[in-house]
């Protein structure tokens, strides 16, 4: 059961309570646990809740709303709250984001992943567009648009490599990401999952690449690997899988273990800062058996203790209890609440 907020403060011990930490659960508008459960790992990763309330700062006297400004907004009314534990209504938020996208303006149950996605793509999108208002202002002319602090904070780029097993040479091409899905199999890892994303794959036959050098069709050797590390790795299983005799979707909860600090062993050999270490920051969990039914909520790291989130329900709980979200070792049950988006904070 969740705990009310004396019973939280109890619990943490009023002397142990974080300087500037609030712990606000969200209430629900009719499935937006999706949202809610993807709002909470945003605010406990730190570089990103920084700098919305800066916008928020800097943006006092903006009268058009977006969904940047409601975010903002969001944000600000949790921080400068005078309790520490209680409970915050989204519902200008919730709007907003309906407004703007028919996807989620229904009351079903949405895909987290997509949220997320199309949060981090929309507000990189206006800050990008607002750079762009006062860059074209002081030169006349149109500009291309330059990174923001979505990309500094979840950038990183894959470098997708192919080798023509005819003449040895090997050709690259970069791409970014905000963030990496990966394939998930029964009880393994999730540098088990990242090595697979990165595994070689033959072309062969039909599929064979076409190799500048040799002027002609090869056979070759292609894989994808990390090049520049983000500052902030959000992770994405790939839990749900179309069944075509099924006609559906249909959730893997194979048992995937997370560990609380991360190193990546699939980079590139001219990546730019290979020895990055990451800290596990927040987890968004999916309960149930499906992508449009079940249940999302979330567990974060603030200063030395873990939370778990689960709309309007704030609960403190042991680092120890995080296996119970890596999945299960027999497909036996259907329901599982497991690990879906893992939110990993590199070390200064």
């Amino acid at each position: 059961m969740g705990a009310n907020a004396s019973q939280l403060e109890k619990e943490i011990g009023s002397d142990q309570f974080p300087a500037n930490e609030h712990y606000f659960g969200l209430v629900n508008f009719g499935n937006t646990c999706y949202c809610n459960s993807v709002l909470q790992a945003l605010f406990f990763c730190k570089p990103f809740r920084e700098k919305v309330l800066q916008y928020k700062q800097q943006q006092k006297n903006q009268k058009r709303e977006t969904l940047l400004t409601c975010l903002a907004d969001l944000f600000h009314s949790i921080a400068t709250q005078k309790k520490k534990v209680g409970t915050v209504a989204p519902k200008k938020f919730i709007q907003r984001l309906r407004k703007e996208n028919e996807l989620f303006d229904n009351y079903m149950q949405q895909d987290a992943h997509e949220f997320l996605n199309y949060l981090l793509n929309t507000v990189a999108d206006l800050l990008q567009a607002e750079k762009q208002v006062k860059t074209r202002a002081s030169t006349n002319g149109t500009v291309k648009p330059e990174p923001t602090w979505v990309h500094d904070i979840f950038q990183g780029t894959l470098t997708n490599e192919t080798r023509c097993l005819n003449c040895e040479t090997v050709s690259s091409k970069d791409e970014d990401f905000l963030d990496l899905s990966v394939d998930v199999e029964q009880n393994t890892s999730i540098s088990h999952c990242l090595r697979g994303f990165s595994s070689t794959e033959t072309l062969s036959s039909e599929y064979k690449y076409y190799c500048e050098v040799c002027c002609s069709k090869q056979e070759a050797q292609k894989r994808m690997r990390v090049k520049k590390l983000p500052n902030l790795l959000a992770l994405h299983l790939k839990r749900f899988k179309y069944m075509e005799q099924l006609n559906r979707h249909t959730k893997l909860s194979y048992r995937v273990v997370f560990p609380l600090e991360l190193r990546l062993f699939n980079k590139s050999d001219d990546a730019c800062n290979p020895d990055r270490m990451y800290d596990l920051t927040a987890v968004v969990v999916h309960c149930g058996n499906g992508p449009n039914r079940g249940h999302y909520i979330s567990i974060v790291k603030s200063h030395r203790f873990w939370l778990l989130f689960d709309d309007d329900i704030v609960d403190k709980m042991e680092a120890s209890s995080i296996e119970e979200f890596f999945g299960l070792t027999s497909d036996v049950q259907k329901n599982s609440e497991s690990g879906y988006i893992l939110f990993y904070q590199s070390r200064e």
